[in-house]
C-alpha cells in the first residue's frame, strides 16, 4: 500500500468558487473528502493516484456523456425547444379538482372522531333496541299504550306546523277541551319527523326509528361531554354507555319523554367546548368558540320543547351552572387581577342570545301548561301523588324486570316497592363500582372528584322525593314547594338523569386514569413485542365498558303488535267517538286517528280531565236520550262502537240497544257498528 497523503487529491480540475448566481456544486462521486481519507486509509490510497478502480477519475463521466448521446439518437432527434422551456405541467380539469377536493372532504369527515363516535351510536342503538326495527310498521316497544299516544304526539305537531300552526296546542284529540296537546309532555321537538308521511303506519315507523336515535344520541352527548371535559376515548365510551343503557330506563321503554336525555349532555358539552373550558385543563381562553356557545344554547332549546318531565331539572340545572360560573369568574377577575381572563363580546352576546332563546322557548312552552293547570285543577301533582311515587333508598338497588341479568332475580325485592315502575332505579352494579373506584384514582382532580362525589349523594336524595331526609324537606319537597314547574311531575325519580350522569362521569374518570396507566406502563416503542403488549393492555381497558353494556342488555322478547285502525277515520264525518272509552285504549284511538286527524273525543294523557270523566261514565248509557242529547251539545256528529271490545264492559248496551226516537241511524261494518247523529 502507498502512504497516505496529508493533502488528498480530490478532482484533477481546479476547484471552482460558487457564486450567488449558481447552486453549489458537489463534488463527483469519485472524489474523496479529507474526513473520508482520516477515516479510511484505502480511499486515501485512491485518492493519491487520482483513480478508482483501475481507471482515471474523469473516464468514467466521459463514458457515461457517450451512453447518453447513444440513447438519445436511438430515441430519435431531440425536440429543439425544449432547450428554450420544460414541458408544460399537467393541470387537472375543474370536474377533476372538484372530485378531489371532495373525496378529501369525505375522507376526513368520515374519519373523523366525531364522525365515528356518531356512526358507532347508532350501530350500538340498533342493537341494544332489538327488535324495535325488525317490524317498525305494525309492532312498537314495551307495550301499546302510552307509546301509541308519542306516536300520535309527532304526527300531530308534523301536521300542525305545515298546514295551521297557531292551532298546535288545540290538539284534535279530547275535543271539546282547549290546550290538549298539553295534557302531558309534547315531543314537540321531534315535529321535523312527524312532517314526513302520514296515517298510523307512518307514526309506527316514525316512532320506532325515533325510538333508537333516542338511545344513539344519549350515548353520544355523553360520549362527547365526556371527551370534552378531559377524559380518553375508552373513558368517554364508558360514561355513554351508563348514560344511555343504565338498567333503570328499561322501566321506561315506552316513555319516549323519559328516555329523550341525550340533548342535556350534548348541549353541556357544547357549552363547554363554546367557553374553552374542561375539568383537566380548566378554563383556557384561546379556545373560545362563539358559535359552540350559540349551537349549546339551541340544542338546550331543543331539549326543553321535548317536555318538562326531564326539561324542568335541566333548566334549574342550567341556571345553577350559568350563576356558579359567573360567580366564580368574577371572583377569580376580581381577586387576582394580575393573571388576564378574558371573555369576549362575541362569547358574551352568544350567550345572551342563546339564553334569550331558551328562555323564549321555555316560556312559550310553559303558558299551554299554564293555562292547563288553570282549567282542569286535577292536572296539579299534589303533595299526597309525589309521596306515593317517591321511591325508596332500596329503589336504587333493585332492577326492573325487563333487565337481562337481574331482572327475575329482583323479583321478590320489586314486590316491596309501592309501584314498581317508577321505582327500580338500579344505574347498575358495575357503574356503582367503578364509579366508587374513581373517587380514588382517577384522571379528574381531587376537588372535582369530591364534587362529583356531592353530586351523586345530592341528587339520590333529591330523586327520592318524600322519603328523603325530614320527609323530603330536605330535598324534592321544599323544590316543589318553591321553584315553579315542579309540581307538574309527577314522580322526583325522573331526577335520576342526573344521578346517572355524575355516576358515569367518575366511572369515566376511573376508567381514563387505567387507560392511561395501561399506555405509560409500556410507552417505549422502540421494540415491537412492548408495542404489542400496550395495545392488548388498551385492549383489556375495555372490558369495564362490555360490563356496563351488558349490565344495559334487557331480556329479549317480541315487541307487541299495534292494532290495527277498525275503521279508516278519515271517511267517518267529525268531530267523533270512540266506544268502549278509557284512558289505555283512547291511546290507541289517538294513534288511529293520525288518518286524517279528526277530531275525537277520546284521549289518554298524564291526568283525565274532569269533563272527560263524566263523558266516560255517561256513555255507558248510549244510546238513549241523555246521551244523545249530550252529544248533540257535544255537536258531535259520529260514534263508532266496537263490538269485539265492547262486549262484557259497561259499554256493551250500544251494541244493539234500540234507537226508535233517538234521531240517529246504525249501520254496521264488520266489527264496527257506526251511529251517525244528526244535527
Amino acid at each position: 500500500m502507498s502512504n497516505v497523503s496529508s493533502e488528498p487529491t480530490v478532482s484533477e480540475e481546479p476547484p471552482r468558487k460558487d457564486t450567488p448566481d449558481s447552486a453549489p456544486q458537489e463534488a463527483p462521486s469519485t472524489a474523496k473528502t479529507p474526513s473520508a481519507t482520516r477515516e479510511d486509509p484505502g480511499a486515501g490510497e485512491d485518492a493519491t493516484s487520482g483513480e478508482e478502480g483501475g481507471k482515471p477519475v474523469g473516464t468514467d463521466l466521459k463514458e457515461r456523456g457517450k451512453s447518453e448521446e447513444g440513447e438519445r439518437d436511438e430515441a430519435g432527434p431531440a425536440d429543439p425547444f425544449s432547450a428554450f422551456a420544460p414541458e408544460p405541467e399537467f393541470v387537472p380539469g375543474r370536474f377533476r379538482r372538484i372530485a378531489r377536493r371532495t373525496g378529501s372532504g369525505l375522507t376526513r369527515f368520515f374519519s373523523h372522531e366525531w364522525t365515528l363516535a356518531a356512526l358507532g351510536s347508532i350501530a350500538l342503538a340498533v342493537g341494544m333496541t332489538w327488535p324495535t326495527l325488525r317490524h317498525p310498521a305494525t309492532t312498537i316497544p314495551q307495550d301499546i299504550w302510552d307509546p301509541t299516544l308519542q306516536a300520535w304526539q309527532m304526527s300531530w305537531a308534523g301536521h300542525i306546523l305545515t298546514t295551521d300552526p297557531l292551532r298546535l296546542w288545540q290538539a284534535n284529540a279530547f275535543y271539546p277541551n282547549q290546550y290538549s296537546y298539553a295534557f302531558s309532555d309534547t315531543l314537540l321537538g321531534y315535529a321535523p319527523a312527524g312532517m314526513i308521511g302520514s296515517g298510523p303506519v307512518a307514526a309506527l315507523v316514525r316512532y320506532n326509528i325515533i325510538f333508537v336515535l333516542v338511545f344513539a344520541l344519549a350515548f353520544f352527548g355523553a360520549y362527547v361531554l365526556a371527551r370534552q371535559l378531559g377524559v380518553g376515548r375508552t373513558g368517554a365510551a364508558v360514561a355513554g354507555a351508563a348514560f344511555a343503557y343504565a338498567p333503570w330506563r328499561l322501566a321506561h321503554a315506552g316513555h319516549l319523554n323519559v328516555l329523550s336525555i341525550g340533548g342535556i349532555t350534548l348541549a353541556l358539552a357544547m357549552l363547554a367546548r363554546g367557553h374553552g373550558f374542561s375539568l383537566r385543563r380548566g378554563y383556557e381562553p384561546d379556545k373560545r368558540r362563539w358559535g359552540w356557545v350559540l349551537g349549546g344554547w339551541l340544542v338546550a332549546a331543543w331539549q326543553i320543547s321535548l317536555g318538562f318531565a326531564i326539561g324542568i331539572p335541566f333548566a334549574y340545572a342550567l341556571l345553577t351552572i350559568v350563576l356558579a360560573s359567573a360567580i366564580t369568574w368574577g371572583y377569580k377577575h376580581v381577586r387576582r387581577r394580575d393573571v388576564h381572563r378574558p371573555f369576549g363580546w362575541k362569547l358574551f352576546f352568544a350567550n345572551l342570545g342563546g339564553g334569550l332563546v331558551f328562555t323564549g322557548v321555555s316560556g312559550l312552552m310553559a303558558y299551554p301548561y299554564l293555562q292547563v293547570l288553570k282549567q282542569h285543577t286535577e292536572a296539579r301533582r299534589s303533595a299526597e301523588i309525589i309521596e306515593l311515587f317517591s321511591p325508596p333508598l332500596k329503589g336504587f338497588f333493585i332492577s326492573p324486570l325487563e333487565s337481562q341479568w337481574w331482572g327475575e332475580m329482583h323479583a321478590n325485592a320489586r314486590s316491596t316497592l309501592v309501584w314498581a315502575p317508577e321505582m327500580t332505579l338500579l344505574p347498575g352494579f358495575f357503574l356503582y363500582g367503578l364509579a366508587f373506584a374513581g373517587l380514588f384514582v382517577s384522571v379528574w382532580r381531587l376537588q372535582h372528584r369530591i364534587l362529583l362525589g356531592i353530586g351523586v349523594i345530592g341528587t339520590v336524595i333529591l330523586a327520592m322525593g318524600s322519603n328523603g331526609p325530614l320527609n323530603g324537606d330536605i330535598g324534592y319537597m321544599t323544590l316543589y314547594r318553591v321553584l315553579p314547574g315542579f309540581e307538574g311531575i309527577r314522580t322526583s325519580g325522573r331526577l335520576m338523569v342526573w344521578v346517572t350522569l355524575f355516576l358515569a362521569l367518575l366511572a369515566a374518570g376511573a376508567v381514563g386514569a387505567l387507560s392511561e396507566r395501561a399506555v405509560e406502563l409500556f410507552a417505549d416503542r422502540t421494540q415491537s413485542e412492548v408495542g404489542n403488549r400496550a395495545g392488548a393492555w388498551r385492549m383489556a381497558t375495555l372490558i369495564p365498558l362490555v360490563l356496563v353494556l351488558a349490565e344495559g342488555m334487557h331480556q329479549y322478547k317480541p315487541n307487541p303488535q299495534v292494532p290495527p285502525a277498525p275503521v279508516a277515520m278519515s271517511t267517518l264525518q267529525a268531530p267523533l267517538m270512540v266506544l268502549p272509552t278509557n284512558e289505555l285504549l283512547d291511546m290507541n284511538v289517538m294513534l288511529w286517528s293520525t288518518d286524517g286527524l279528526p277530531k275525537i273525543a277520546n284521549g289518554g294523557s298524564g291526568f283525565t280531565p274532569a269533563d272527560q270523566e263524566t263523558l266516560r261514565r255517561n256513555m255507558e248509557q248510549f244510546p238513549d236520550e241523555p246521551t244523545v242529547t249530550q252529544l248533540r251539545g257535544l255537536n258531535i256528529r259520529t260514534v263508532v262502537v266496537l263490538r269485539n271490545q265492547a262486549a262484557d264492559t259497561p259499554y256493551a248496551r250500544a251494541i244493539d240497544a234500540p234507537i226508535d226516537g233517538l234521531g240517529i241511524s246504525r249501520t254496521e261494518q264488520g266489527d264496527v257498528i257506526l251511529y251517525k247523529i244528526d244535527g
